[in-house]
């Protein structure tokens, strides 16, 4: 497990920093789909008759979203994006304010029924977020609960509301790491947000508020739950106890012992009295609080419990988990009765009046019928069993076959989403991603655009891959991961700057064929054009024409003070977008990044209001976009020796070491030494400067002390009477030096090319 670092957390550290990295998740479908696992659920009922009720979902992907219920259907009316990894929870405190948490260490809160706007990031956790719990009655109260042990309990209205003092004078105290009783906390712990559209205000303002902790837990906690009132709190993990605590002060105040294996879920009723919880060690154990002592256990399931639910009056007990399956318990008679079974593990459960939502590992949400305002209606059609109370007596029946028949074939209705990928390759070309769903569809993806140029539809994906293979060597200049259930591309200064092509390869028109192209560095270009175009209305077109960036010239000025920039002098300095890098406006990737202040931030590309600035982005990335300006680069350049075949009565051209371009094709090599071969006595001129002849604007290629040059002239073709080989292997024309290297010459030492007359030509 790692955390999210926040940009504060090494500012008294020695050690070089790493440069904060920039991503994208790519999308070929509409907003409305989830497209990985859901994590949780929460529901929002009106206050009105005619009102209309909610379905809050969160999920793998990183997304929470809001669906509008109908008796049979779900509209999603809005996506709520800005945590940068899984929602792993979320619950509704008071009327209308929702709480999420995530695996990137934080808490978020939103107004439930906005467009999706983050209010307010929580930073305390040191590691993934968990689980969260809220107080019906005392409507500010949330607990939250995570991997590194720790529990926090939080009043939501003190936490997200500004104090009076100026930010200059909240930002000292923040770094002197003191808070009002002389706790040491760090500065990432006492940050949180405020409502505002700049992404720095949202995710960096420290107002010196710290939640209660609850301590004691030495491992990971996966549950909490609390009472109505908010005066009782009981958590569970990898310890197998439930921890009871006093979430008014944290202190603790009782330990119940009993499960064999990790607490993945828990319930408390409304009064506190009474908790039940679900273990990994597949039974669920009801607990009496008041005596401290488990009052009854039950084997329903024959794998992890992972999710409960109970009837508003505590009597019954909806439950999920790893066996696929659904059950519905009376907690008071013990009859158990298998209400549907799933194609994938259940992760959480939410009542909705006669109905239950079920959330899975797959990134649909079904609703089924539940009867929970009478429960017993369902026990009348038979079928149910006695849960026992030892947890291998469900697991022997299981093997036993006689495993009951779900009460329930088919959903009430479905909100559908999109399949998540679960398996990719980076193509050799290093601008195509093959990838596969958990449908089993193939697809090809052009990251500089961010789109599918192929679907393949459900074919091996091995065997693509096999039929998609390049001999072409470029190099590594971004990683890929799926964890969102879609393609995320990553890109880390400086190596992503490493990979050139000729404009020519790229079908760029109005360019001359052979420029070379930065592929970072265009398709920066790309994911920012829209926040360009919005920065340069901002700014007014006079600011552009002298060159300003955001709020003032010395923005990037000051990080070129720390490190040394080179200009590419082959692109030019302006914000034209290349079709080969135009990123879809009808599907548009969200960027996830961190500037100087406040820690990570997700936004869609077409989201960004052209204020965002070094606060927001890691500043290499403004260097690049909009001074032109790229960090030093490893050699790209290939060293190589020229010589006559063995045998051949041709003269030899060169004696040196030739250095050349990595993308240079051999056919320009064959070109020099056509040239060569036609003028010999221009073999060395006096100043030591090779010159091929072939006109335009040239390259430098380093020949010992001199220069091989290539021209920008329409790509041409060698001339027949010369063949160049490597290895005794004639090559392809086509073929770059780094290509030659890497899958003809396979050595470490310089490459050797030769090179021949053809005979009788």
């Amino acid at each position: 497990m790692h955390r999210v670092g926040s940009a504060g957390n090494n500012a008294n550290s020695n050690r070089p920093r790493k440069e904060k990295r920039l991503r994208y998740v790519l999308s070929d479908t509409d907003d409305t789909k989830h497209c990985a696992g859901i994590n949780c659920l929460a529901v929002l009922k009106s206050s009105f008759s005619d009102g209309c009720n909610y379905l809050f979902t969160g999920s793998r992907d990183g997304t929470l979203k809001r669906w509008a219920l109908d008796d049979d259907a779900a509209t999603c009316s809005a996506t709520f994006e800005s945590h940068v990894d899984w929602v792993n929870d979320t619950v509704i405190a008071g009327d209308n304010t929702l709480v999420s948490c995530s695996s990137d260490t934080t808490l978020k809160t939103w107004n439930c029924l906005s467009d999706g706007t983050c209010t307010s990031t929580l930073r305390q956790h040191s590691d993934y977020v968990t689980c969260l719990a809220a107080a019906e009655k005392n409507t500010n109260v949330v607990a939250s609960g995570g991997l590194g042990g720790e529990v926090f309990v939080w009043d939501i209205e003190a936490a997200v509301t500004p104090l009076s003092k100026s930010s200059d004078v909240l930002e000292d105290n923040c770094s002197n790491g003191i808070n009002g009783s002389g706790n040491s906390l760090s500065i990432s712990s006492l940050r949180t947000i405020s409502s505002s559209n700049s992404i720095a205000a949202q995710t960096a303002q420290c107002h010196g508020y710290v939640p209660i902790s609850a301590k004691g837990h030495k491992e990971s906690v996966y549950a909490l739950a609390i009472n109505d009132s908010g005066s009782l709190l009981v958590s569970g993990g990898t310890e197998k106890v439930v921890r009871v605590w006093d979430p008014r002060t944290g202190s603790k105040t009782m330990k119940l012992r009993g499960h064999t294996d990790n607490i993945r879920a828990l319930l408390m009723d409304s009064t506190g009295r009474y908790c039940l919880s679900g273990s990994s060690d597949s039974m669920i154990r009801l607990w009496d609080l008041g005596q401290q002592r488990c009052v009854h256990s039950y084997a329903v399931h024959t794998d992890s419990v992972w999710a409960l639910a109970s009837t508003p009056t505590f009597s019954h007990v909806y439950s999920g988990g790893r066996d696929l399956s659904l059950y519905l318990t009376d907690l008071t008679t013990r009859e158990s009765l298998l209400l549907c079974t799933k194609e994938h593990p259940i992760l959480q459960l939410a009542l909705h009046d006669d109905s239950i939502w079920v959330a899975t590992t797959d990134s649909s949400v079904h609703r089924w019928p539940a009867e929970g305002k009478n429960p017993q209606k369902v026990f009348q059609r038979g079928g149910s069993f006695l849960a026992g109370n030892l947890s291998f007596s469900r697991a022997r029946v299981s093997l036993e076959g006689s495993t009951p028949a779900p009460v329930y074939k088919e959903p009430i209705f479905t909100i559908p989403g999109t399949p998540a990928i679960v398996q990719h390759e980076i193509l050799n070309n290093r601008r195509h991603v093959l990838t596969k769903d958990t449908a089993g569809s193939v697809k090809l993806w052009e990251i500089t655009k961010g789109v599918v140029i192929e679907d393949y539809g459900q074919v091996s994906f091995d065997e693509k891959k096999e039929q998609l293979f390049e001999m072409v060597s470029i190099p590594a200049w971004f990683t890929v991961d799926t964890r969102l259930g879609s393609l995320s591309v990553h890109l880390d200064t400086p190596q992503c700057f490493s990979a050139e092509m000729y404009s020519a390869d790229l079908n760029i028109t109005g360019k001359p064929e052979d420029d070379k192209v930065n592929l970072a560095r265009e398709t920066l270009k790309g994911l920012l054009a829209y926040w360009m175009t919005k920065r340069r209305q901002r700014l007014g077109s006079q600011a552009s024409v002298n060159g300003d960036v955001l709020s003032g010239k010395d923005i990037t000025t000051k990080s070129l003070t720390h490190s040394k920039i080179e200009v590419d002098v082959n692109a030019e300095n302006d914000s034209m977008v290349y079709p080969s890098f135009e990123f879809s406006t009808v599907s548009p990737p969200s960027i996830i990044t961190e500037g100087s202040q406040g820690g990570p931030w997700r936004k869609k590309i077409t989201e960004l209001d052209g204020t965002e600035d070094e606060k927001d982005f890691p500043g290499w990335v403004l260097d690049c976009v909009l001074s032109n300006k790229l960090p030093p680069r490893e050699n790209t350049k290939c060293s190589f020796y020229l010589h006559p075949c063995e045998g051949s009565a041709v003269q030899i051209l060169t004696q040196g070491k030739l250095s050349a371009p990595r993308i240079l094709r051999i056919h320009k090599v064959a070109n020099y030494v056509v040239e060569k071969l036609d003028k010999p006595s221009d073999n060395a001129n006096t100043d030591g400067t090779f010159s091929p002849g072939l006109g335009g604007r040239l390259q430098h290629l380093a020949v010992g002390d001199g220069s091989f040059r290539s021209g920008l002239k329409p790509l041409q073709k060698p001339r027949p009477s010369v063949e160049i080989l490597c290895n005794n292997q004639v090559l392809s024309p086509d073929m770059s030096l780094a290509t030659v290297r890497a899958y003809v010459w396979k050595k470490p030492e310089d490459l050797v090319l030769n090179y021949r007359v053809i005979q009788g030509r």
